[in-house]
């Protein structure tokens, strides 16, 4: 198994020889910090060194309580002296003490630049992402990465993409690609709901009302169609049973039974059909994930789950004691771990299986197969009981070492979306023009507009869609973050320098405000990465890239890039650069694909 990449050659070396000239020969070490991704995390360190001789406090107390600070004007860094916990002194007094032994020339640290990681050589893309997450402890039997299995989207077919399966490809693509930057190996798995009934209403609909060239063009709506109109039959039969008892025989539901009955004994001409509304179905979903910037490995389903597997947990779970039959169907109480649990139904009256025994069974399947060390689902939090059900199942049926590893990442629901279409592009027929693939990038901000309003607030949020709101090229929108990326892109083109060339640029010329805040803010994006991989949210990155580019628009107007002499121009180019390759890694992060033209 491939390990995760180590800090770029030469990167540790350059930070040591740069501090050593202003006086810090060693950079102390500390637990969860990343000295070699993460400058700040220099300076953090060497405080919590010195603050710890001043005071006596161990460094690593001192390490611990060090914040950030909410903006740039408060400084980098925060200390809070009641968080050292010393006893016997004032707090002024402490902190005088502190302020007062701290020498000149530590205090000139500030003056190392954290733009240069971001110019040697194959590490631009990587600034600021943490691969040593990912790696398996040095005491761990087994090496390499660590291995999440990340599961989300899980559409029905037959049924349209709903606001719920966006949020969670939205979400799921998000987390997928942190983990990924932390190191781990990320296999994505798409869980459709593909088995039931409801497939036998479909197959019956089918025969009725369905085409194969619309199956063709469009299977996901073409299906839906037909379920809808398949199902309003039914309804239309119901109806008219109280008049002719004998109807029940040839109504949509008994024949749905029937067709299901035959694909679960494994007939061939129903499985054939199936199979071919689920592999229809699964091209355009691909096509759909495309669209988002995300791939899936694996799609996989309530089908693929072994009868087996689902008759091993039934088994373990009678024979621990733990379920009970109940007016034919079999359940297992979970009110005595906690009330709020209630009873878990595991068999439906009549033995068939339901959602619940079927998650059971991919639990174990997916272990045997992958060896996970932590699986993620990405499911609304309306399945908050369910989900906390199963992963108590499998604690109780004797595997707590596996549901330790399970988690839920849970979200709010999205009110009031629409289907509209808008036309901005075409509204500048100049720009339009010089674009290569119009459409392209139309689509492109599209797709922006909506994952930038859904990662706006916390997951756990819903929200109202708002069209005319998140198309708007004013205020923290998806628009907006595209075209912040894409004029500094253009302002880096029109110098007609290569950025690669600027690695070795004087950073010491950039004396200016607008300048060093950039510079601080650079310096943060570890910080950012680091604190999204503890939160799993992604409006942690989103907060931060707005900030970065409302700071940087701020900046053009007083560090001119073409009226300035060689050296300085040199120096304004790495450092807009740099941001510009921070803005782009955070975009991709989130599952954007930043435009360098619109």
């Amino acid at each position: 198994m491939p390990s995760a990449d180590p800090p770029p050659v030469g990167v540790m070396e350059n930070l040591a020889l740069k501090l050593k000239s202003i006086g810090l020969e060693v950079i102390p070490r500390f637990p969860g910090a990343f000295p070699a991704t993460s400058p700040v995390d220099i300076y953090r360190a060497h405080i919590a060194d010195k603050v710890g001789h001043i005071t006596g406090v161990k460094p690593t107390i001192v390490h611990d309580a060090i914040q950030w600070t909410q903006t740039l004007d408060k400084g980098d860094c925060l200390l809070p002296i009641p968080a050292l916990r010393i006893r016997g002194k004032m707090l002024d007094e402490v902190a005088r003490s502190i302020e007062s032994q701290f020498s000149s020339i530590f205090l000139q640290a500030r003056r190392t630049h954290p733009t240069r990681p971001a110019f040697n050589s194959g590490t631009r893309s990587r600034y600021g992402h943490n691969p040593s997450h990912g790696l398996h402890h040095p005491s761990d039997s087994s090496s390499g990465r660590k291995k999440i299995i990340m599961e989300f989207g899980s559409p029905n077919i037959a049924k349209p993409f709903h606001a719920g399966h966006l949020r969670s490809t939205i979400i799921g693509g998000f987390l997928a690609n942190l983990y990924e930057h932390s190191g781990w190996e990320v296999p994505r798995m798409n869980y459709l709901g593909d088995w039931g009934k409801q497939y036998g209403v479909l197959a019956v609909g089918f025969n009725q009302f369905g085409s194969a060239e619309a199956l063709e063009r469009d299977p996901v709506g073409h299906l839906f169609d037909v379920y809808v109109n398949a199902r309003a039959e039914e309804r239309q039969v119901t109806e008219l049973e109280a008049e002719a008892a004998t109807i029940q025989a040839v109504s949509v539901d008994e024949r749905a039974r029937q067709y299901f009955k035959l694909m679960c004994e494994g007939d061939n001409e129903a499985l054939g059909l199936w199979k071919k509304f689920r592999d229809l179905s699964i091209i355009k979903y691909k096509a759909t994930f495309a669209r988002l910037n995300i791939h899936v490995d694996e799609y996989a389903g309530e089908s693929q789950i072994k009868k087996s597997s689902m008759e091993e947990a039934a088994q373990i779970l009678e024979e621990k004691g733990l379920s009970e039959a109940s007016q034919g169907a079999v359940l297992v109480d979970l009110t005595q771990y906690s009330k709020k649990l209630g009873k878990a139904i595991v068999r439906k009256r009549g033995g068939t299986s339901i959602y619940l025994t079927r998650d059971i069974g991919a639990v174990f399947e997916r272990y045997d197969k992958y060896h996970y060390d932590k699986m993620i689902y990405v499911i609304v939090a309306q399945q908050d009981l369910h989900m906390a059900q199963l992963f108590k199942l499998i604690e109780v049926m004797g595997r707590k070492d596996l549901a330790d590893k399970l988690q839920h990442i849970n979200f709010g629901m999205v009110a009031g979306m629409s289907t509209r279409k808008g036309t901005v592009m075409k509204t500048n027929e100049t720009k339009y023009q010089q674009i290569e693939d119009p459409e392209k990038t139309a689509d492109t901000l599209a797709i922006s507009a909506i994952l930038v309003q859904d990662m706006t607030g916390k997951r756990i949020n819903g929200y109202t869609f708002d069209m005319d709101r998140m198309t708007s090229f004013e205020g923290d929108t998806g628009p907006y973050l595209q075209y912040a990326h894409a004029r500094v892109c253009s302002i880096v083109r029109k110098t007609g320098v290569d950025p690669s060339k600027l690695g070795h640029a004087d950073f010491t010329l950039l004396t200016e405000k607008h300048a060093i805040d950039l510079v601080r803010m650079l310096a943060q994006w570890p910080d950012v990465f680091q604190n999204t991989y503890k939160t799993q949210e992604p409006v942690t990155v989103l907060t931060y890239l707005f900030k970065m580019t409302h700071a940087l628009s701020s900046s053009y107007d007083h560090l001119n890039i073409l009226k300035s002499e060689p050296n300085l121009k040199n120096a304004r180019l790495a450092l807009y650069s740099s941001a510009r390759h921070v803005i782009h890694n955070g975009m991709a992060l989130l599952g954007l694909s930043p435009l360098e033209r619109m």
